[in-house]
């Protein structure tokens, strides 16, 4: 098509073609073959019948027109190709260079041409081979030309980058790949590489494409290295580098935490104490800006002495021998890993002003592990706070003897209810009526409640939940007597009526559970109903009714209601308040009993609620308890 004499004859087996200039009347030429001739057919063989209709084109005729369509064409140089034909130009380029400069201008004979011939390939092979190593290298290699073009670009940076060479390969490694941070370093770098200066060590930050981490950055550290065609003159820049992303961001996160920690203990914030360190010889490493408020003295001036001798006790003198020594204790203790309790200090400032203060030493440790130090940090004790601190100590001394009472309260009231227990024994063997045993039943349940409070004085186990249960089995009728003669005392002086008739088969009940705190809980419910109640004339009702049977885990269960009612405005309801709150809101002994009954019944797997209506009011408790045996459960369908 050029018009080329003869180029026809070539027909398809020169299609493609690559030229290297070696001199002015030395060049080497690469043919390619067209690409059909690289195309092996795989179908089946032609079959006369099969014949292109006008609906559709057979395989045969299609893959006929594919090769009339790239006929005369070859396939494209591969960048690894053209890099190897420039690496050969370039080191013929110097051999006939050599060859001229020594005179030899002649052509040899044909053993010598073969000799050269040799040499030449052996050439090849040794550039063809330092291409594959910088193509497949654990270093990142680019280059560009003098536009700042890539024309370089090798596997291992392309792997950082996540910019494959086919995509790299004519970019702009200024605009398009190099961060903007390290535009002006780039700029430079490039401009002094042109004009021949290679710079070392250079750090440059990269784009990332990746696409889950564009917005990451690829530090490497580069040097650079001119490129130069056969006539000296330079043609382009490379680039070998070193990944140093990972050290990169360790460094950052290093610099950002020692920034700051400078913040922290160069801050004159009243919220940051003053703080000082220590190494493990003792002497001081750190003393930031509020210790320099404190003592008077500058962070120059201490950094480097010894804490206990020459700082304190020295710049900063100590009422004595016995100050120092408990200093010396604290620091030891600390740098031996032992973190040391609060305790006070005094000394005099630069000024000469007495300054009391509580300091805590707590170990320093290497990213190692191991210890180097210690820090101290103080705590300055004002008027105001050394007052509240021995109002504290007052109260925590009050405290203490109001338990020592407390305890041998508990201790003395065990004495006589050991002789009730002993005579309720003697009792039970002598002949006693039906109800003078009942009257004893009573008592001698009253008794064990009176034993379980006493042994439940510490509430701190009912307050976290770890209270545990007395687990028996008891008649309901049994129980509901002993809280009914809890109040009738009661009853009488305010004048009150209580109605309580419960079924037979109800207080017949035989269950399983705690029954000495399930009787203490229903008799405090029932105690602040008798004394609230609209007294003369008013009363108290208690109803029992039981609910529908449960089975769990193999065990039976009864749902039981209890209801105690009695007319007028009800309990307080700052009272209601106090037994609902979950804290230690509590002021007043009602407000604790009922909280503690509360969380006692919670505990038994039941719940409490105080209703009020138009003209009475009433406590609901209901709860989920364990039976023993079989009921009868047609008289529990009754009610």
């Amino acid at each position: 098509d050029a018009g080329y004499p003869g180029a026809a004859l070539l027909g398809d087996a020169v299609c493609g073609i690559a030229t290297a200039r070696i001199t002015s009347k030395d060049f080497l030429f690469w043919f390619r073959s067209h690409t059909a001739k690289e195309v092996k057919w795989g179908g089946a063989k032609h079959h006369p019948e099969d014949k292109d209709d006008s609906g559709r084109m057979h395989p045969r005729s299609s893959f006929n027109a594919f090769l009339e369509v790239v006929k005369s064409r070859s396939l494209p140089w591969e960048i690894p190709e053209i890099n190897a034909i420039h690496s050969i130009q370039l080191i013929m380029r110097d051999s006939f260079r050599d060859m001229e400069e020594s005179g030899s201008k002649e052509l040899a004979c044909g053993q010598q041409n073969d000799t050269e011939t040799e040499g030449i390939n052996e050439i090849s092979s040794v550039a063809y081979e330092m291409v594959r190593l910088i193509e497949t290298g654990t270093a990142p290699v680019f280059g560009v030309d003098t536009a700042g073009i890539i024309n370089g670009w090798n596997a291992k940076v392309a792997e950082l980058t996540g910019l494959q060479a086919d995509h790299a390969i004519g970019k702009s490694l200024a605009d398009e790949v190099v961060h903007e941070d390290s535009q002006e370093v780039y700029k430079n770098l490039i401009g002094r590489a042109l004009q021949g200066e290679e710079d070392k060590n250079v750090e440059l930050k990269l784009r990332n494409f990746e696409p889950h981490r564009k917005n990451a950055v690829v530090y490497i550290v580069v040097n650079a290295c001119t490129s130069r065609d056969y006539a000296n003159d330079i043609i382009g820049v490379c680039f070998v580098g070193q990944d140093i992303t990972s050290e990169k961001v360790v460094l950052d996160k290093f610099i950002r935490l020692q920034g700051d920690y400078r913040a922290i203990i160069q801050s004159l914030s009243p919220l940051i104490p003053p703080i000082f360190a220590s190494d493990e010889n003792i002497c001081c490493s750190e003393w930031n800006a509020a210790m320099e408020k404190l003592t008077g003295y500058s962070r120059n001036e201490v950094i480097g002495k010894i804490l206990a001798g020459e700082i304190f006790g020295g710049l900063c003198q100590l009422k004595g021998q016995d100050s120092m020594t408990r200093f010396m204790i604290m620091l030891y203790q600390g740098i031996s890993g032992r973190d040391a309790e609060k305790f006070p200090f005094s000394f005099f400032d630069r000024k000469g002003k007495f300054v009391e203060v509580y300091i805590v030493a707590n170990r320093r440790t290497a990213a190692d592990g191991n210890i180097i130090g210690c820090f101290c940090f103080l705590q300055v004790i004002v008027p105001a706070m050394q007052e509240a601190t021995e109002e504290h100590k007052q109260e925590d001394k009050e405290l203490f003897t109001k338990l020592k009472h407390l305890v041998y309260m508990r201790q003395e009231m065990k004495n006589p209810l050991n002789g009730i227990r002993f005579t309720h024994k003697l009792l039970e063997t002598t002949a006693i009526s039906e109800n003078q045993k009942q009257f004893l039943e009573t008592s001698d349940a009253c008794e064990r409640q009176i034993t379980a409070i006493i042994e439940d004085i510490d509430f701190r186990s009912d307050d976290e939940g770890s209270m545990e249960l007395s687990m028996e089995e008891f008649v309901l009728g049994n129980v509901l007597d002993a809280v009914v003669s809890q109040v009738m005392i009661l009853l009488k002086e305010r004048n009150l009526q209580l109605f309580h008739e419960t079924p037979k088969e109800i207080k017949a009940l035989s269950l399983y559970g705690d029954r000495i705190r399930l009787q203490l809980v229903l008799s405090d419910f029932l105690l602040n109903m008798v004394h609230h109640a609209p007294s003369p004339d008013g009363w108290v009702e208690i109803k029992i009714s039981p609910g529908l049977k449960l089975l769990r885990d193999g065990n039976e269960f009864l749902r039981l209601q209890f209801r105690m009612t009695h007319p007028g405005k009800g309990l307080p309801s700052t009272l209601i308040q106090e037994m609902l709150e979950s804290g230690n809101s509590w002021t007043t002994q009602e407000g604790l009993g009922l909280n503690m009954s509360r969380k006692l019944l919670n505990r038994m797997n039941g719940h409490v609620q105080y209703v009020r209506e138009h003209n009475k009011c009433y406590f609901l408790i209901d709860l989920e308890i364990k039976t023993k045996g079989r009921q009868k459960a047609s008289l529990l369908e009754q009610h």
